[in-house]
């Protein structure tokens, strides 16, 4: 399942829910939920309560139930077009409704949020050994031996989530850089997981934008802490969640990594090219070493941190034109995933 967070035109952010992205439409959860389970009709569905699973037996697993019951009742043909926000794509000609409820929404008549807005923590990792080398030689530096022995991380900011085409807020800096990354969500609860069994532990993966503003990063770092304030004003997660069957043509002949192609443009220009393959460490070792003595929860987002050559750091403004600056669109593509857009505006 592709598993979105949307509100409609006229909807308040409180009023944003869950909902499943389809070829052609889009499923809303919450107004579908009573087709499949009895005493749902008008309560809130949100991510975090799919995730967390409750006693109604709502869950992933219930999502899939729901969507099942609406195309059920529907049936195998639907009025399509083509789609206004993608010219490859079809979308509903309007709203399906059953029992007066419009369970079945056009792709044009959502905004898409974050999937989840604001998760329960954001710990992003630094697995990629071209990223780590390459940044730290143009700082006259090595890779630090203790790279190799643990996937490191840093808490980020989870209360800045912003969702695709969301404006980025221009920070006080004057080196702004994206960073080209995914993501993995937490779906159970679990500490001390092993490595064998941690992938059981992921709901789905969408993309992510670390955003850096990479000379108040280098300051702070210098002091032995960080980064803090460098990262601290916005992370872009989206468009959808992604889970795991929806991915499994490209994974690996050992089923622990997935190889997607992963894009980052400017404007329109391709800046960055690399693969999810190439990370150093395992989702399973991240997992493992994330829940190590601390439990962690659905909701919980763990980053892969930036792929080979994913950042401006790592190219170099002088190759690329500079830095990032106001009105600049950046767009990050993954395999499977989708695209995760975001204009940036002064602020």
């Amino acid at each position: 399942m592709k598993l979105i967070t949307f509100k409609q035109s006229g909807e308040s952010m409180r009023e944003a829910r869950a909902g499943v992205l389809l070829p052609f439409g889009v499923v809303d959860l919450q107004a579908a939920a009573p087709l499949a389970f009895d005493d749902m009709e008008g309560q809130r569905i949100d991510m975090l309560r799919l995730l967390e699973g409750d006693e109604s037996g709502l869950s992933l697993d219930g999502a899939a139930e729901i969507v099942n019951a609406v195309l059920e009742q529907v049936g195998g043909a639907v009025d399509v077009v083509r789609d206004d926000l993608d010219p490859d794509a079809v979308d509903l000609a309007g709203s399906i409704s059953i029992g007066g409820y419009d369970l079945l929404l056009p792709r044009s008549e959502v905004r898409l949020l974050a999937p989840l807005p604001r998760p329960r923590s954001v710990r992003d990792f630094f697995t990629f050994e071209q990223h780590v080398a390459t940044a730290r030689k143009h700082r006259g530096q090595e890779v630090p031996p203790a790279w190799y022995t643990m996937p490191v991380f840093y808490f980020s900011n989870h209360q800045a989530i912003i969702g695709p085409d969301d404006p980025v807020r221009f920070p006080r800096t004057e080196r702004l850089d994206y960073e080209l990354e995914v993501a993995c969500v937490i779906g159970r609860e679990g500490r001390n997981i092993e490595e064998d069994e941690a992938l059981d532990y992921i709901a789905g993966f969408t993309i992510m934008n670390d955003w850096s503003a990479r000379d108040i990063q280098a300051q702070e770092m210098s002091v032995g802490l960080g980064p803090a304030k460098g990262k601290d004003f916005a992370t872009s997660l989206g468009p959808a969640l992604v889970t795991l069957d929806e991915l499994d043509k490209y994974t690996n002949d050992e089923g622990d990594r997935w190889r997607l192609d992963m894009i980052a443009r400017v404007n329109g220009r391709e800046y960055s090219h690399g693969n999810l393959a190439a990370m150093h460490y395992t989702w399973a070792q991240i997992i493992a070493h994330a829940s190590r003595d601390v439990t962690l929860y659905p909701g919980d987002v763990l980053g892969s941190g930036t792929v080979g050559g994913g950042c401006i750091l790592e190219l170099t403004p002088e190759a690329v034109g500079g830095w990032l600056e106001p009105d600049d669109v950046v767009e990050l593509e993954v395999t499977g995933l989708g695209v995760l857009r975001n204009r940036i505006v002064y602020g």
